[in-house]
């Protein structure tokens, strides 16, 4: 599955992308908001992501800037306490602060959407507020709950902040909208 942002390119993650991976989330300050990443990421754990059997329902993307090439990931998984589906993205840091994140997590949500998903859960560890900040901008809001959350790169647990998106309500409201801006009569 590929999808079209205004600015991005999210396709497959292809084999052939490890190094520009490993190039990528190979930072201390990448990999320590990450879960399943360990620090320090080595070349042999890119090669093992690439590797992956992906499943349909749970797709990853390599995020793409034309003329930059692959400067992320995003993509869905399970999150292993609730068992829902959960949305989950690193940039590099040459990128960060210019809204790449959220688009690439709009992206996410659309295809989500599109295979069904009904509702996306996502969390940011506490002391990385800056992901909060993508996941309001892509359309999640805090569900009010603090918990314990896994790094492999920290190697211990630290407060995360939960969000979530109901996919359905959020599809619904933006019909609602398009149809009244189209239905609004114009003036002569």
């Amino acid at each position: 599955m590929f999808y079209k942002s205004e600015r991005l390119f999210l396709r497959p993650v292809f084999a052939e992308d490890w190094q520009a991976i490993y190039r990528g989330i190979a930072e201390e300050q990448v990999v320590r908001n990450l879960a399943t990443a360990p620090w320090p990421y080595r070349e042999e754990d890119a090669q093992a992501f690439v590797a992956l059997k992906r499943d349909p329902m749970l797709p990853n993307f390599s995020v793409l800037l034309p003329g930059s090439g692959l400067i992320g990931q995003a993509g869905l998984g399970i999150e292993p306490v609730s068992g829902d589906v959960q949305i989950g993205y690193w940039i590099a840091r040459p990128f960060w602060g210019r809204g790449f994140a959220a688009e690439a997590a709009r992206g996410v949500i659309e295809v989500a959407r599109s295979i069904g998903h009904r509702h996306l859960v996502a969390s940011h560890f506490l002391d990385n507020p800056a992901s909060g900040r993508v996941l309001e901008k892509a359309g999640f809001t805090k569900t009010g709950t603090i918990r314990p959350g896994f790094s492999l790169a920290r190697g211990r647990e630290d407060p995360v902040a939960d969000y979530a998106i109901d996919l359905a309500a959020a599809h619904a409201s933006e019909e609602d909208v398009r149809l009244t801006l189209e239905d609004y009569p114009r003036a002569a």
